[in-house]
C-alpha cells in the first residue's frame, strides 16, 4: 500500500456518456496504442483528464496515470544518471524517467502546446515505437515504454506545430454539454461522486468491470478488402498531406472493429474514426481558418458511402436519473488535471559555490533589445540542456547535476565528495520566440480599411509560419477616440482568425493612442520575461489625439517607446503623389528600423507586409 494511503477513488468512464467521441478515441488508443496517442481539445473544466484517467483505471495490472508537469525537464522525462548510487557506491547506472514509469499505463500531458517542442518530439517517439532511448550522462539504455499518450489543450493558449501535430493519430475536440438538461445531470453527478466516492463508484462497478473486461479481450481486426483503397481516395480528397492519416484511419477502424467484436473492419468503422484521424490534418486554402467538422462528415459519407456516427463504447448505462451526463468540472482527488495551484518545495540552502546555480541565469544584458540568443547562449532563457561546461569565475548558469557528480567520481572513488573544481554548469539550446504586436490603423480614413486588410493577413501569414520561431503575434487596433488590443499574443490561426474579424474601422485616426497601446501590451510580455517587438504599419497621418496637435502627439509618444528600450519596426504605408514623409519622423523618434513598403491594397497584400516585417527584423 501507498505511503500516503489507498488510492483516491476514479469517476468511472461508464458514467462519461456525453462524450463519446471522447471515449471511443481513448478506447481506440488503448486497444492499439501504435496509432500513435490522442490529442484532447477543448476548454478548461470539460473533463478531459478525468476521461484519461478513468481509462487508466479500466487497463489490466493496475496500470499506471502518469501526469508530466509543463515545468519538466529532458532528464526527469526520459531518466538520467542515477546521483544518489554514484555518490554513495560510485555505481554508474540509470535513474528511470516518467516514461519508463508510464509504460503499462496512461501519460497525460495537460496544455501539450506549451511544452517545449524537442520534449513533444520524445513523447511521440516513445508513443509510437514503444520504448525510450536515453543516450546522455554516459549512459546508453533502451527500455520499454509503451503507453497511451493523451495530450490536451486549450487552442486560445497557442497551436502545437504542424509538423508535431500531424503525428498525434487522433484529434478530438470536446466542450462543455450546451443542452440544460444534460448540463444539470452532469453537475448531480459530479455532486453525487463529490459526496460519496466510494458508494458512487460501487454503483458503477458493474458497468465499469464489463468494460475492463472487453478492453482486456479488444484486439484490432483484419481490414475488409477495398477499405485501403477507400480511405486512400478519402484522404485526398481531404487533402491529408503524407500517409500518416491514412495509415491511422486504417489501424484505427481495425481497432474498432476488435472493440466492437468483429471478425473484420469495413467502411462503418472507417466512417467513425476518419473525422478522428482527419480533423487536424486537412490542408485548408490560406486563411480559410479551422475546416467545418460538418463539412468533414459530408465529405466522409460522400466518400465511403456511410453517414458518421458514435462508436458503442460499453453496456447501455443504467436507467434512471443517471442516464445522460458528463461530468465538466474536476474535483482534488478525482481525476484532476493540476488546473488547481501547486504546493512549492522548499529548497535546501546550498554552500556558497553552488549557490544560484539551481536556477537559470537571468540574461545580464549586453545585447541589442530583442536579440536572440545562440544554440550556446546559457545566460538567456531557459532551454533544451545540450552540453555541459566547466564553471568558470563569476560564469552564470544552471547546475548540471549530473555532469558534475560524474566528473568528482572520474577524480575519486567512491565515497566520492564533489568539489569546486568539479562543477559543471548546463550548456543549453535557448531559443526564444518573440512577440510581435502590431498597432494597426482601424479608422476611417483613406485606405485604412485597406491596411486593416493587409494587416489581417499579414498576421495570418506571420503565425503560419510562427512555430520555426515559437513566435507569438498580437494586434492592437486605434480608431475614433482609442485603441483596443484586438488580439492577444497568440500563435494559433484559428484564434487570430476569429479575433481579428471581429475589428470593423470608422472615426478618426487616434496613433498616439496606438502607440502607446502597444508599447504598453509589449512591456507587458517583456515583463513576464518574453521578447517583444512593437510594429507600427502607419503612413504617419494622424487626426485626433487627447493633448494637442495629433502628429506632435504621435512623436511624443513614439518618443515615449523609444524611453522604454522597446525594440520597434515601423511599416511606412503612405502612396501617392502628396507623400508628406510623417511616418519617417515617426520612425526615426521610435528609434525604430524603417521599411517603406507603399500603399497596401487589402488581404492580398498581406503575405508582402508579413514578408517586409520579417525582413526588417531579421
Amino acid at each position: 500500500m501507498s505511503p500516503f494511503g489507498p488510492p483516491a477513488p476514479v469517476f468511472p468512464m461508464s458514467a462519461l456518456v456525453g462524450l463519446d467521441d471522447l471515449v471511443t478515441a481513448l478506447v481506440l488508443v488503448a486497444v492499439d496504442p501504435a496509432i500513435g496517442g490522442l490529442l484532447v481539445r477543448g476548454d478548461k473544466g470539460s473533463a478531459k483528464t478525468t476521461a484519461a484517467r478513468a481509462l487508466a483505471s479500466l487497463l489490466p495490472g493496475g496500470a499506471p496515470f502518469v501526469e508530466l508537469p509543463l515545468g519538466a525537464t529532458e532528464d526527469r522525462v526520459v531518466g538520467s544518471v542515477d546521483v544518489a548510487a554514484v555518490l554513495a557506491q560510485g555505481e554508474h547506472r540509470l535513474q528511470p524517467g516518467l516514461l519508463a514509469a508510464a509504460d503499462g499505463g496512461v501519460l497525460y500531458v495537460d496544455e501539450v502546446n506549451l511544452l517545449p517542442d524537442h520534449l513533444v518530439d520524445v513523447l511521440l517517439d516513445a508513443a509510437a515505437t514503444g520504448v525510450s532511448r536515453v543516450e546522455r550522462d554516459g549512459i546508453s539504455v533502451v527500455q520499454a515504454s509503451r503507453f497511451v499518450l493523451v495530450g490536451s489543450m486549450n487552442p486560445e493558449e497557442g497551436e502545437l506545430r504542424p509538423q508535431l501535430l500531424d503525428r498525434f493519430g487522433l484529434s478530438v475536440a470536446v466542450r462543455a454539454p450546451e443542452d440544460p438538461g444534460q448540463r444539470a445531470e452532469a453537475v448531480r453527478r459530479r455532486l453525487a461522486f463529490d459526496a460519496d466516492p466510494q458508494g458512487f463508484v460501487a454503483r458503477w462497478a458493474a458497468a465499469e468491470a464489463e468494460l475492463a473486461a472487453r478492453l482486456r479481450a479488444a484486439r484490432p481486426v483484419p481490414l475488409e478488402p477495398g477499405v485501403d483503397e477507400a480511405v486512400a481516395e478519402l484522404c485526398v480528397a481531404a487533402g491529408a498531406e503524407g500517409l500518416r492519416a491514412d495509415l491511422v484511419i486504417c489501424r484505427a477502424a481495425a481497432a474498432l472493429g476488435g472493440w466492437r467484436g468483429r471478425a473484420s473492419a469495413g467502411l462503418d468503422e472507417v466512417a467513425v474514426v476518419a473525422p478522428l484521424a482527419l480533423s487536424h490534418r486537412r490542408r485548408q486554402p490560406f486563411g480559410a481558418g479551422p475546416p467545418d467538422p460538418a463539412d468533414l462528415d459530408r465529405l466522409v459519407e460522400q466518400t465511403v458511402g456511410r453517414t458518421f456516427g458514435s462508436a458503442s463504447t460499453g453496456p447501455a448505462p443504467p436507467s434512471g436519473p443517471e442516464r445522460t451526463a458528463a461530468p465538466d468540472t474536476e474535483a482534488p482527488g478525482a481525476g484532476g488535471g493540476g488546473e488547481g495551484p501547486a504546493l512549492a518545495e522548499r529548497e535546501p540552502s546550498q554552500p556558497p559555490a553552488i549557490a544560484g546555480l539551481l536556477e537559470p541565469g537571468r540574461d545580464r544584458g549586453g545585447g541589442r533589445p530583442g536579440r536572440r540568443p545562440s544554440p550556446r547562449d546559457d545566460r538567456a532563457a531557459p532551454g533544451r540542456v545540450v552540453g555541459s561546461d566547466r564553471l568558470g569565475a563569476g560564469q552564470p548558469g544552471s547546475l548540471a547535476v549530473g555532469a558534475t557528480v560524474l566528473a568528482a567520481a572520474a577524480r575519486a572513488p567512491a565515497p566520492v565528495r564533489v568539489e569546486p573544481d568539479d562543477l559543471r554548469v548546463a550548456r543549453r539550446d535557448a531559443r526564444a520566440g518573440r512577440v510581435l504586436v502590431l498597432a494597426v490603423d482601424a479608422s476611417g480614413s483613406m485606405g485604412a480599411p485597406e491596411r486593416l486588410a493587409a494587416a489581417r493577413g499579414a498576421v495570418l501569414a506571420l503565425v503560419a509560419d510562427a512555430y520555426q520561431r515559437r513566435d507569438q503575434v498580437a494586434v492592437v487596433a486605434y480608431r475614433g477616440e482609442g485603441a483596443q488590443v484586438a488580439l492577444r499574443p497568440t500563435s494559433s490561426s484559428e484564434v487570430a482568425l476569429a479575433r481579428l474579424a471581429e475589428v470593423t474601422t470608422g472615426g478618426r485616426t487616434p496613433l498616439a493612442a496606438g502607440i502607446d497601446a502597444a508599447c504598453e501590451l509589449a512591456l507587458e510580455q517583456r515583463r513576464r520575461g518574453g521578447r517583444a517587438v512593437v510594429v507600427v504599419v502607419t503612413d504617419g497621418r494622424a487626426t485626433w489625439a487627447s493633448d494637442g496637435d495629433p502628429v506632435e502627439a504621435a512623436r511624443r509618444a513614439a518618443a515615449r517607446c523609444r524611453a522604454s528600450g522597446l525594440e520597434a519596426v515601423l511599416v511606412d504605408c503612405e502612396g501617392g503623389r502628396g507623400r508628406l514623409g510623417l511616418a519617417r519622423a515617426l520612425a526615426e523618434a521610435m528609434g525604430a528600423r524603417y521599411v517603406a513598403i507603399g500603399p497596401l491594397s487589402g488581404t492580398d497584400d498581406g503575405p508582402r507586409l508579413a514578408r517586409a516585417i520579417e525582413g526588417a527584423l531579421g
